[in-house]
C-alpha cells in the first residue's frame, strides 16, 4: 500500500470495544515481550526520556517550580513521544524484526494530523508548566522552594492545601490528555485517521470503559513515578514498557478493521 494514500478505514469512525480490568495484565505482558523483542531500538526511546529528564534537572535546578511542571509534563506529551514505540510494536506484530530507523519516521504518512495533535499536547504542556509556577508562587510567598522544601512540605503536611491544589490541577491536565490520547496516536499511526476523529475515539473508549481506563491511567502514573524515583534512569525501561503496552491497549479497545470490513 502506498503510504501517500490513506487506507479506507481512515474515513470511518472506529468501532470501540468494551473490555475488563483483566485485559490490562495482558497489555503489560505483551508490552514486555515487545520491549525484549525491540531490544536496543526500544531502549533508545527509553534513553531519550531518561536523558531529557536528567538535562531538565540540571538546567532548571534553581527553578524547581518550572522543573516540576516540565517533568510531570512527561505524562502530557508522552503519547506523542512514544509514537516510535508504537511503530516498533506494529513491526513486531507484522512479523518483522523491529528496526529503529523506520520507527523514527513513522509519523510521515500522517504528518498533518499527528503534527496537529502534537501541537495540542505541547500547548497543554505549556499551560500546565505556567499553572505549576503560579501554584508554587501562591503557596511559597517567601520565594520559590527548593526540592527539599517541597518534599518536606508534602511529607509533613506542612501545607496540605498546596499538595491538594497542585495535584488536583495536575491531575486534571493529566486526565484530560489521557482521555483524548489513550488510543489517538496509535490510531493515527495505524489507520491514518484524522486528529479530531482519533481524539473523539479515545474519549469514547474511556467513556465505555471508565474503570479499566482509570486503572490503566493509575498504572502509567506509577510506572512513570518509578522512573522519577530512580533519578530518571528507570525511565529507560518503564517508558518503553508503557509505550508498547499502550499499543496493545489500542488493539484491545479498537476493533480490528478487517473484522469490521467482514461484517459490512
Amino acid at each position: 500500500m502506498n503510504d501517500s494514500n490513506p487506507p479506507a478505514s481512515a474515513n470511518r469512525f472506529p468501532t470501540i470495544q468494551q473490555i475488563t480490568v483483566g485485559a490490562i495484565p495482558g497489555w503489560l505482558h505483551a508490552g514486555w515481550r515487545d520491549l525484549r523483542s525491540g531490544g536496543w531500538a526500544s531502549l533508545f526511546y527509553g534513553l531519550c526520556f531518561a536523558v531529557a529528564g536528567l538535562v531538565m534537572s540540571v538546567v532548571f535546578a534553581k527553578a524547581y517550580a518550572l522543573f516540576a511542571g516540565l517533568t510531570t509534563g512527561f505524562l502530557l506529551v508522552g503519547p506523542f513521544l512514544a509514537l516510535g514505540l508504537y511503530d516498533l510494536s506494529r513491526q513486531n506484530e507484522r512479523g518483522s524484526t523491529p528496526q529503529l530507523g523506520p520507527s523514527l519516521a513513522a509519523w510521515r504518512p500522517n504528518l498533518p494530523n499527528i503534527g496537529l495533535f502534537a501541537a495540542v499536547l505541547a500547548i497543554v504542556l505549556l499551560v500546565w508548566a505556567r499553572a505549576s509556577i503560579v501554584v508554587f508562587a501562591l503557596f511559597f510567598t517567601g520565594g520559590l522552594p527548593t526540592f527539599g522544601d517541597v518534599v518536606r512540605t508534602v511529607l509533613t503536611f506542612e501545607q496540605p492545601d498546596f499538595a491538594a491544589v497542585y495535584f488536583a490541577i495536575g491531575g486534571f491536565f493529566a486526565l484530560f490528555v489521557f482521555a483524548i490520547s489513550v488510543v489517538a496516536v496509535p490510531l493515527m499511526l495505524d489507520r491514518q485517521t484524522d486528529a479530531v476523529t482519533a481524539a473523539i475515539a479515545s474519549l469514547v473508549a474511556c467513556g465505555r470503559n471508565p474503570l479499566p481506563m482509570l486503572y490503566w491511567a493509575t498504572i502509567i502514573v506509577l510506572l512513570v513515578g518509578v522512573g522519577f524515583a530512580t533519578m530518571f534512569v528507570g525511565l529507560m525501561i518503564t517508558m518503553p514498557l508503557i509505550g508498547h503496552a499502550t499499543w496493545h491497549a489500542y488493539r484491545s479497545l479498537i476493533e480490528d478493521e478487517q473484522k469490521t470490513d467482514d461484517l459490512r
